[in-house]
């Protein structure tokens, strides 16, 4: 399963293009559209928007992967948008140890759903932007809930 575009443009829109390395929330050295910088990697002419939604687009497999290899029950495309988002922006670690990955696993879809809107600090600090990705995966993930219950 890939990102569908309604996941691409929350990722996007979340993320914001920035065409010059700047520090993240958490203090990280980020590029473009979240990319964090490897330590190998320098842009000191900046980064074109082209070259950062091929980077974007490399970072998100990564994060796909990481879902489909933690996730061990079937998965609508809006939940499966919803946490390629949340484990790109996040990491696969913080997926793979979360209560949420525990709750979708045991097929326990609501709850885990609930879990996204847990994931909005900095720290001990409620972060404003990640309170509203957190809000835009949680319905992201709820625009597949017909497909699920038909699947059932």
């Amino acid at each position: 399963m890939e990102m569908s575009a309604a996941g691409l443009d929350l990722l996007k829109r979340s993320e914001g293009f920035r065409s010059r390395t700047y520090l993240d929330a958490a203090g990280i050295a980020t590029i473009g559209y979240g990319h964090r910088l490897l330590p190998h990697e320098s842009f000191p002419n900046g980064i074109a928007e082209a070259q950062a939604e091929e980077i974007l687009l490399s970072d998100l497999r990564g994060a796909g992967q990481a879902v489909q290899r933690l996730v061990r029950v079937a998965l609508t495309q809006g939940q499966f948008d919803a946490l390629a988002d949340f484990t790109f922006n996040l990491g696969a670690g913080e997926l793979a140890s979360s209560t949420l990955l525990k709750e979708l696993n045991a097929g326990q879809y609501d709850a885990a759903r609930e879990q996204l809107l847990r994931w909005d600090h900095v720290g001990s600090q409620e972060n404003a932007s990640l309170k509203a990705r957190r809000e835009a995966e949680f319905q992201l993930w709820g625009s597949g809930a017909a497909q699920q219950q038909a699947a059932a």
